[in-house]
């Protein structure tokens, strides 16, 4: 047992590569030095950059190497003699960077090349990068470097513009896999794929760290890696935690779903791990729902096969709606002071989406557009008529008043009896534009008619048909009210005649304070639009900006209705704030007293009765 002790080599080591096709996962990388070795296209600087474990300097030793190899020579005759490695992390210093330019000068005593590696390059203090940036531009003949590191922003501008620059990737999930799977097949090693898997996940992209995992689950295991056993020394959260806690979400058991989270709490794992997890699940659920991205699921065959069960059996909407609230919880994990009932909470959000089945379309939060068109009393005609067949109108040669009777008498036989405290009298077919179908149900109205209302303000930047329409509302009472002439004249497309721009304007004034708009029907009501129509703009004058501001806030719904009153879509609107006459105004005390004593000439008798003065 000693002897196998002394013997063993960690696999990071006993597995590096010696030659270019050993390399993993960088093969653009292995390609072109490969390339450029054979066709003598030689840098004198190269930068080789990238995360931990990825082959860096593996690849700079066997690059090394390979420039110095000529067809003459033998295979085992490798050139390390000509190979000089520096940790620029311990040797940061300007006298270390002195004494590498003098090592510089001498030439190889066998081979065309001396190579210099010098690893954590970013490590070197700005005095030191200075005094090696002469010998780098212009180094000698024989002379190549190669500087590696892991923080190439680190790396002041000048020392990268004299050197190639590879960026190394990291290495994917399935490459480590494979490498596993050979290292563990050459040493004897038993080992279930999923257990593989989840040490290629634990890497994070990195060979290095999966060799060195791979090693001590070897050790822990007895040389029988199973998933089991993998997850509980890696401390790595089942699968099956996360389907299962999905299934909940979709059932909505809210109650099953915390009493999950807290197993999982008692198991030892941190609740950032949970949510972090919860959220890649959800993610790779998304990436399943589509055969051409299957491939980017970076898990086993058993596990995919439940990825795409459960995918199958979830909306692609439900999951964008639930990773942005999961990505929020995540985000502000590190700074609650309750982060398990951050947790909970976020469950009780996932939950109250709800499990659609999937192609379904989720209910939108927001219903107020789609409720204003169905409401729209322009459309209600249409559908009135859809229900009941309407009678062909009449041939053109009829009258005019043959046409509105026998409109009125259609609709007479159609319409509900109004209710008891709503007279014809209250709101006259002339002053009424559009209403309500009398079969609409009259106990939803109000609260229809509030949430209509809350979106008018904003209404008026979109379509201007949608704004006027949404804006122009009646309250429950008047939606009981006999159809008006512009009403029958649309739903049988009998032409009516137009309103004077005068009476439009009036009968507008009326409308708007029957609902309510005070402030609008007091600029409204002051304009003499006898003298103020001309052509086919209304000019209205106002006396101040504040009326400017509030009669543009309902300018598009007042040109709408005019343009419906009139009959005329070519009408207009303008503004302009009259100029106003000052007058004088009282800046002294003695202006203000012979002010007032024009006013009541007794306060002169009382001045001097009281010995008054002025201060």
């Amino acid at each position: 047992m000693s002897g196998q002790t002394e013997n063993f080599v960690v696999s990071a080591r006993k597995y590096r590569p010696e030659t270019w096709s050993q390399v993993i996962g960088q093969g653009s990388i292995t390609e072109t030095l490969d390339n450029s070795i054979r066709q003598n296209h030689l840098a004198h600087a190269y930068l080789f950059c990238g995360p931990r474990g990825v082959g860096k300097t593996t690849c700079a030793r066997i690059f090394a190497k390979e420039i110095n190899r000529s067809d003459d020579q033998k295979e085992e005759e490798d050139f390390s003699f000509n190979i000089f490695e520096m940790d620029a992390a311990s040797n940061n210093g300007v006298e270390e960077m002195r004494a590498l330019t003098d090592q510089v000068r001498i030439p190889p005593q066998v081979g065309k090349y001396k190579v210099y590696i010098i690893d954590e390059v970013h490590m070197l203090s700005k005095a030191a990068f200075n005094a090696f940036l002469k010998t780098l531009e212009e180094p000698p003949k024989h002379a190549i470097f190669i500087l590696a590191t892991t923080e190439k922003h680190k790396i002041i501008p000048t020392i990268l513009s004299r050197c190639q620059i590879y960026d190394f990737n990291r290495i994917t999930v399935e490459a480590i896999v494979d490498q596993l799977k050979h290292i563990a097949e050459k040493e004897g090693i038993q080992y279930e794929e999923e257990a593989l898997h989840v040490i290629g996940q634990k890497a994070d992209g990195a060979m290095r760290d999966a060799l060195s995992i791979f090693d001590q689950l070897a050790s822990f295991t007895n040389e029988h890696l199973t998933y089991a056993e993998v997850l509980k020394n890696l401390h790595v959260l089942d699968y099956d935690y996360y389907f299962k806690i999905t299934d909940l979400l979709h059932q909505q058991a809210y109650s099953e779903a915390i009493l999950m989270l807290d197993e999982i709490l008692k198991q030892g794992f941190d609740g950032s791990h949970f949510i972090g997890g919860l959220a890649s699940h959800l993610r790779d659920l998304l990436v399943c729902q589509h055969p051409k991205t299957v491939g980017l699921l970076e898990v086993g065959k058993t596990v995919q096969e439940q990825y795409l069960k459960q995918a199958s059996a979830t909306s692609p909407e439900w999951l964008t709606t639930a990773l942005p609230i999961i990505t929020e919880a995540e985000f502000k994990y590190r700074n609650a002071p309750n982060t398990r009932l951050l947790i909970e909470v976020t469950l009780l959000k996932l939950c109250s989406l709800g499990g659609e089945k999937k192609n379904d379309q989720p209910e939108p939060l927001l219903r107020e557009p789609e409720q204003a068109k169905t409401l729209n009393t322009v459309d209600a005609p249409r559908e009135r008529a859809s229900e009941k067949p309407v009678s062909a109108p009449p041939v053109a040669s009829e009258k005019p008043e043959a046409k509105a009777a026998e409109a009125t008498e259609q609709e007479d036989a159609t319409k509900e009896p109004p209710a008891p405290e709503s007279t014809a009298a209250e709101t006259p077919p002339a002053v009424t534009l559009e209403q309500e179908p009398a079969h609409s149900p009259v106990e939803k109205r109000p609260e229809l008619k509030q949430r209509k209302r809350r979106t008018t303000a904003i209404s008026l930047d979109d379509d201007e048909d949608e704004a006027a329409e949404t804006e122009f509302e009646r309250s429950p009472a008047e939606s009981l009210h006999t159809p008006s002439i512009q009403e029958i004249a649309e739903e049988t497309n009998i032409p009516v005649e137009a309103l004077d721009p005068t009476d439009a304007w009036k009968t507008l004034c009326e409308n708007y304070l029957s609902e309510g708009k005070n402030a609008l029907y007091s600029i409204m009501n002051k304009q003499d639009m006898s003298e103020q129509f001309a052509d086919t703009t209304f000019k209205v004058y106002l006396n101040h900006e504040v009326d400017q501001e509030e009669f543009n806030h309902h300018s598009t719904d007042v040109l709408h209705r005019l343009r419906k009153l009139t009959q005329n879509s070519s009408l207009q609107l303008s503004t302009e704030i009259k100029a106003t006459k000052t007058s004088k105004k009282l800046f002294t005390t003695q202006e203000k007293y012979e002010h007032l004593v024009n006013k009541n000439p007794n306060l002169e008798q009382l001045k001097r009765d009281l010995d008054l003065d002025f201060l």
